[in-house]
């Protein structure tokens, strides 16, 4: 398990050294920064004084040690469109997608994994059919075009929820939430949704595939010959040994939400990191691009390792396998 722990940590750490190289270069080839903050009316003198007391006239690679450095500590610098520090950016936006991702999860969970179930049980009639059907169209659909969608048909027509922003918040120390309000759970209705819709389809479609898989198996028709209940072979056997793929998918779409969510907070202008880098693409905001590609790499290796983890809790032949090997 220790060793299973190391590996994984290492090949962490490759692959986040890996973004951070990436990042690193857009500073390289994206644009002078320096022209960004001083305009094009800047004298020789001042370039190369910002330049100095940037690092920027040091050896490429001592500029990537200090990037590695300070982006350990969470420092990209200073955003070029707003001059303000790119870490504190993204604290304030960071709350607002984890919670609009989060929320879309859970929804996509708790509505898919039923559905899926449901599909995989009743295989044949109307509503397993209606189900699939449906699931075609979630798949298919583009999430900006289910936006406006909902906006059209939610907000325009029927005016039951707002179509923009985050709505009233709570401040928890530097954390900030909507969850905690009616209006904040007003305004994250329409986005969650348009942002669970593909997860939702995505999981139902999966937990019905591995469901019929799982109940053909030798050890389902054994506990059927053993007298056990439907009820008990259906949940208490075939679900549980369909949550091992299924957590795989949940854990890397959870970071597809949060790295994926520009469309939407983009469609109902959601505060979010999302419309942060949006705008940083727009004005070449390099700090604000870079420090968003490496902490959405973060976000996935740490739940790739958290998955990883989980399997062991789930599922016992992998213990039994380990052990062996060792």
């Amino acid at each position: 398990m220790l060793a299973f722990i190391l590996r994984r940590l290492i090949q962490a750490v490759i692959v986040m050294v890996t973004v951070a190289f990436i990042s690193f270069m857009l500073f390289q080839y994206v644009g002078d920064p320096v022209v960004f903050l001083l305009g094009q009316d800047a004298t020789a003198d001042q370039i190369r004084e910002l330049r100095a007391s940037l690092g920027l006239d040091k050896p490429f690679f001592v500029q990537f040690w200090h990037f590695l450095v300070n982006a350990a500590q969470g420092e990209f610098g200073l955003s070029l469109r707003q001059g303000a520090k790119v870490s504190r950016l993204i604290a304030e936006r960071f709350p607002a997608t984890l919670e609009l991702a989060l929320v879309a999860a859970v929804l996509a969970l708790v509505i898919g994994v039923p559905m899926g179930v449901y599909a995989a049980l009743k295989r044949g009639t109307f509503a397993s059919q209606l189900f699939m059907t449906l699931s075609l169209l979630g798949v298919s659909l583009p999430t900006f075009l289910i936006g406006i969608l909902l906006i059209l048909v939610f907000a325009v027509t029927l005016g039951w929820f707002p179509s923009f922003g985050r709505g009233e918040v709570v401040q928890l120390g530097w954390w900030s939430t909507g969850l905690l309000k009616a209006k904040g759970w007003h305004h994250i209705t329409l986005p969650a949704i348009t942002l669970a819709i593909f997860q939702l389809t995505l999981i139902m479609r999966l937990v019905r595939a591995e469901m019929l898989e799982v109940l053909r198996t030798d050890y389902i028709k054994f506990a059927r010959a053993r007298g056990l209940s439907n009820r008990a072979i259906h949940f208490g056997h075939a679900l549980k040994n369909t949550l091992v793929p299924v957590m795989t998918i949940t854990g890397l779409q959870l970071g597809g939400l949060i790295a994926f969510a520009i469309i939407t907070e983009t469609v109902f202008q959601w505060p979010g990191m999302g419309l942060l880098f949006i705008q940083a693409v727009t004005f070449a905001d390099i700090p604000v691009m870079a420090a968003y590609l490496c902490l959405i790499a973060l976000i996935f290796v740490v739940i790739n390792l958290v998955v990883d983890l989980l399997y062991f809790a789930v599922d016992p032949r992998l213990r039994v396998g380990k052990a062996g090997g060792h």
